[in-house]
């Protein structure tokens, strides 16, 4: 075990922030904290890394572990290059070179005597040189920084003239070849496009220590860890599975609490009436009775009614004005700064109701892109133009339209006057704030709530065409999910920059790539999209490894009847086992599916719903029978 939590709690003042966090970390296992904006996650890295002290409850670390933290926000004002940066994880692993080479250089003159003992200590030098990765720490230095999205080019710029994202990069990076026991990432992901992710995720993957990370990435969450660690109203609750599993598993929990604490107010509210009507009797005998049951009843463990999920999305979404079928026309777009170039032959349409996702590294110029739609920037050539009654609205995640002095409500009203109060109330509700939630002040709100006032007066405006660089950055689950509820309700035209691959799962309908010489475009959401790129790079691998070969069958085919023969005898040879397969693929899938019919039943019976336990093992069950079937499926069409 590399780190326990028992009961941990933390308070400043009378706030309370956490108060029973309990969780353990076993050696080389990945493990990620979610829960809203303010619930303490962050706290709980700070108490882990002994930067603040926590009130009560035990925290175990094994002596002598090592724990590397990334934080959300870094700000190094190193002189070093970025590569020297990296060369510094190293400084032991040269000094240990010198040391050799010095040695080298007296071997020759080295006193006979003296000779066994010079030679053991050279060994064991070596021997440390080579555990230190002394051969390779200039191709991982390499690796990582190529993963993180640095180019070769970029090693050489001083850290102390970075973007505040960029340092956090160049962090993260000294993190991962210091390979340390524990490490704690605090939204790793937040300054990567979608390839660094990937490669990050592939990263963490094979690490050989501990890494408990905190991330609203759903997808990256999902590829990463095996435990979800929930904290919610100040309490921890652990989930052994990745962040899907956790989604479906809290659904069920929550329903089976629901469920006992609405049996428990029952039986509570009949003991109450037995022990009225009991007194009522006013006998000695019934009043005894009534009082034992009274005891009984004061003695009871009451269950904590669960806290109501929070509410979703219920109608959509239609602009004041509805714009004309072409949204948008790019043509022949290039763009270069000096002798940069970013990107040149960019051509793509826009058509009414559509939601778009761009997708591309950073520094193609996906955010230059905007600019020049939005007239901000004009480009070295090519053209951009906005169909009829097309009003474009600019989602700024920075959220500098909101006046932090006024209420959420008076926000709405002081931008649309004409609107009745109900209407406001109305639209509000849509993005989830309801009753004295209206009277918050902006100042007050999170960023996720600011997101969504910032969307619901987009919304209510002439706009019709919404342009979103980077929605989710910074949002919690829980905005995410408002704010992809709101897009997909919304009848209007949206395109969007995104990196959150979760994000674009679940809102577009069409990803159009980036890159340096143009644009690619995938009818789909980014499943589809990772599908058929994974399709083409097969395809293109294949005809390359596959043109020689045919090439060769057809000058050696043979034609007479004896291999004729043969060959259609092999074919009904193949033909009966694949038959037999076949059966016994759909008997199985018979089976399972049987099962799973069987298991939801069982689910939902009283019985069942009272015994959290047993509920949870067969809804394990059901899961990896789920899993099973989809298997099975894939099998049963690769066989056909």
């Amino acid at each position: 075990m590399i780190l326990a939590c028992k009961d941990i709690s933390k308070s400043y003042g009378t706030d309370v922030i956490l108060e029973k966090i309990s969780f353990n970390l076993e050696e080389k296992e990945k493990a990620a904290i979610v829960g809203v904006n303010g619930a303490g996650k962050t706290t709980l890295f700070k108490i882990i890394t002994d930067t603040i002290s926590y009130d009560g409850g035990q925290l175990y670390i094994p002596k002598g572990t090592t724990i590397g933290y990334l934080e959300q926000n870094i700000d190094i004002r190193s002189e070093k290059t970025i590569h020297e940066e990296m060369l510094s994880v190293f400084e032991s692993v040269f000094k240990t070179e010198e040391k050799l080479r010095e040695m080298e250089l007296e071997m020759p003159n080295v006193p006979q005597k003296e000779y066994n003992s010079f030679m053991e200590q050279y060994s064991r030098l070596q021997h440390e040189f080579e555990e230190s990765d002394g051969y390779s720490y200039q191709s991982r230095i390499n690796g990582v920084l190529k993963g993180l999205g640095f180019t070769e080019e970029e090693y050489s710029q001083k850290v102390c003239t970075l973007s505040g994202g960029q340092k956090t990069r160049v962090f993260l990076g000294k993190l991962l070849l210091m390979k340390p026991d524990l490490l704690l990432l605090d939204e790793p992901t937040n300054h990567l496009d979608i390839e660094s992710i990937q490669w990050l995720e592939d990263f963490l993957k094979g690490y050989t220590g501990s890494v408990l990370i905190i991330s609203h990435d759903r997808y990256f969450l999902d590829k990463t860890v095996t435990k979800i660690i929930e904290i919610e109203n100040r309490c921890s609750t652990v989930y052994n599975g990745n962040y899907s599993f956790f989604i479906s598993q809290k659904e069920v929990i929550r329903a089976a609490q629901l469920k006992q604490y609405a049996d428990q107010q029952k039986e509570i509210k009949h003991q109450e009436e037995v022990i009225k009507t009991l007194r009522q009797f006013n006998r000695e005998k019934s009043i005894k009775r009534a009082e034992s049951r009274e005891k009984a009843l004061n003695k009871m463990e009451k269950i904590e009614k669960p806290e109501n999920l929070p509410e979703k999305m219920h109608f959509r979404l239609t602009p004041r004005i509805q714009s004309g079928n072409d949204v948008l026309s790019v043509d022949s777009l290039s763009m270069a700064f000096d002798n940069n170039k970013l990107f040149s032959n960019v051509t793509f349409e826009i058509k009414r109701g559509e939601k778009v996702a761009i997708i591309g590294p950073n520094g193609i110029g996906k955010s230059t892109l905007f600019k020049i739609i939005l007239g901000e920037l004009a480009p070295k050539s090519g053209k951009t133009t906005l169909g009829v009654n097309v009003y474009p609205g600019y989602y700024d995640q920075e959220h500098h339209e909101l006046d932090d002095r006024n209420t959420i409500f008076d926000e709405i009203h002081n931008a649309y006057p004409n609107m009745t109060n109900g209407e406001i109330r109305s639209v509000l509700a849509a993005f989830v704030f309801t009753n004295d939630d209206v009277f918050k002040t902006i100042g007050t709100l999170s960023g996720g709530e600011k997101g969504r006032v910032s969307l619901a007066k987009i919304m209510l405006s002439k706009s019709n065409f919404l342009i979103l660089d980077e929605p989710t950055n910074h949002l919690d689950m829980y905005s995410k999910e408002i704010l992809e509820n709101a897009i997909n309700s919304y009848e209007g035209t949206v395109l969007y920059i995104s990196h959150d691959r979760y994000f674009i799962d679940k809102t577009a309908e069409r990803v159009i790539e980036l890159s340096k010489d143009g644009v690619t475009q995938y009818l789909g959401n980014y499943s589809y999209y990772m599908e058929k790129k994974a399709e083409r790079e097969r395809l293109a691998a294949a005809n390359a490894a596959d043109m020689p070969a045919l090439q060769s069958v057809k000058a050696t085919a043979v034609s007479d009847s004896k291999a004729d023969w043969l060959m259609q005898k092999e074919e009904q040879a193949k033909a009966r086992k694949k038959a037999n397969e076949i059966k016994k693929v759909e008997d199985e899938i018979e089976k399972t599916e049987a099962r799973i019919a069987e298991l939801d039943e069982l689910l939902f019976t009283p019985e069942v719903n009272a015994d959290t336990e047993k509920l949870k093992t067969l809804f394990d069950e059901k899961t990896v029978l789920e899993t099973k079937l989809e298997d099975l499926y894939e099998k049963w069409e690769e066989i056909q």
